[in-house]
């Protein structure tokens, strides 16, 4: 690790410089007038990873943002690693939260602060390094390849589309992610499980018209009344989800990782005092790391109708809306839950009302094997550059791509980040502390010694 160390500090200044000229590009894919940007970055990273000396690298078409495509083969003998990174960025606003200009990086108290610093160009950039140290080092083991695409920030729409009609070119043993954060800076984690997403509109409607209150009222259904209850009711005292069917496919937790999961660091107090709660509410015979990591979840996300301005209005409104979502674990998918739940709803809807359910989207869960070999390979580098070993993680929130990859390519991702909570991603101010950025880089090359050697001795 020595060498990879003296290799970081004497090219520092071209690194950044090189990580810095992607940064500059605002490649927010949420923006439609930033398609000549998005393109420009595209083509940037096409350079920079020339420049490192993959084999070949073309920017390749799809029915959206183009996807960056590289490769660097070594020998047909060794395994091939995909890395995947993402290229554009949420926008940046609102901009009089930043301290300095969101897409100027600046490097201030041991931190790049800047709109991609961790997520997701920081991340995906110590992917390219790590390859450059290990190739001109004569010490790459493995064959590599690369996919930075531009859409992750609006859901990767085009992605497994291109996946499906590239799974040649995508063809490999193991596929590296580097998008997803780490407990704290001293207490290393492998996300093993991400979440997946169904997401709901309801729409109840009473009367063809809003009503007077005082004419109509106690005779005709509410439709926010009727809706509360409704709502209310998909959740029972102990914190469970009352959908019948709900819980069928959830894949059960080994008990070896339940067990690492209790040790991961957790302050309840802090936890309530950070949230400005007195107590924590969820469903029973779980903690709150399991609630938010290994349990589905159902959340009212919005709700609204009738008269909201200023003043009274005494109104009986015609309807009432409510956004729903649910988050997912393995084995649970979103077409089967979104069927679920719009039956339900329909069945306990009283006669007196319509109701409407619109399933807007959703995303596939996923869970990481931690006995795997790219995992044992990807546990043991961070033992050996963070000093102690990495904690298995599940995480509540979802990225739709890793599942995409399983489905299309049958490849299980392994989630190397090294993000913190503190880095602000999506945030004014998102940053990532140099020295993570580093230790990243030092862990990933470590990561193809111990990956190569893993599978030389299988």
């Amino acid at each position: 690790m020595q060498k990879v160390k003296e290799y970081l500090t004497v090219n520092q200044d071209k690194i950044f410089n090189e990580l810095f000229s992607l940064i500059r590009i605002p490649s927010v894919s949420a923006h439609a007038h930033r398609n000549g940007e998005i393109r420009q970055c595209a083509e940037q990273w096409k350079n920079l990873l020339l420049k490192a000396g993959v084999d070949e690298a073309r920017i390749i078409e799809t029915d959206g943002n183009p996807v960056v495509f590289a490769k660097k083969l070594v020998s047909p003998e060794y395994p091939t690693v995909l890395i995947y990174g993402h290229y554009d960025v949420m926008p940046a606003e609102p901009l009089d939260l930043w301290h300095s200009a969101p897409f100027e990086p600046e490097i201030r108290d041991g931190k790049i602060f800047a709109r991609g610093a961790d997520d997701d160009k920081g991340q995906s950039f110590m992917h390219l390094k790590a390859f450059e140290y290990l190739l001109n080092a004569g010490e790459l083991r493995c064959n590599v390849k690369f996919i930075i695409e531009g859409e992750e920030e609006i859901g990767s729409p085009s992605l497994e589309k291109f996946c499906g009609l590239n799974r040649e070119l995508l063809s490999c043993d193991t596929i590296l992610v580097s998008d997803t954060s780490m407990l704290a800076e001293d207490i290393p984690s492998i996300t093993t499980g991400l979440r997946g997403l169904a997401y709901w509109q309801i729409e109840v409607t009473g009367a063809n018209r809003d009503l007077h209150s005082g004419i109509f009222g106690g005779a005709v259904a509410n439709p926010i009344t009727e809706l509360s209850k409704i709502l209310a009711s998909l959740i029972d005292e102990n914190g469970r989800i009352t959908i019948p069917g709900f819980y069928n496919r959830v894949m059960p937790v080994s008990d070896e990782e339940r067990e690492l999961i209790g040790e991961i660091p957790f302050d309840e107090e802090e936890y309530k005092a950070n949230l400005g709660i007195s107590k924590l509410r969820g469903e029973a015979g779980y903690n709150t790391i399991e609630r938010t990591g290994i349990r589905p979840t159902l959340d009212v996300c919005g709700i609204w109708g009738g008269y909201t301005g200023e003043g009274s209005k005494t109104v009986l409104p015609s309807k009432a809306f409510a956004k729903l979502s649910a988050r997912l674990v393995p084995n649970q998918t979103y077409d089967e839950i979104a069927t679920l739940v719009e039956k339900h709803l329909l069945t306990i809807a009283p006669d007196y009302v319509d109701i409407k359910v619109t399933h807007l989207h959703g995303a596939e869960s996923y869970v990481c094997l931690i006995d795997s070999v790219a995992y044992k390979a990807a546990e043991k580098a961070y033992t050996k550059t963070f000093g102690k070993r990495p904690l298995p993680v599940r995480r509540g929130g979802s990225i739709g791509v890793v599942p995409v990859f399983e489905k299309v390519l049958g490849v299980k991702p392994v989630l190397m980040g090294f993000g913190l909570e503190s880095d602000a991603i999506h945030s004014p101010n998102e940053n990532f502390p140099v020295q993570m950025f580093l230790r990243g880089i030092e862990t990933i090359v470590e990561f193809y010694y111990q990956y190569s050697e893993l599978n030389t001795n299988k």
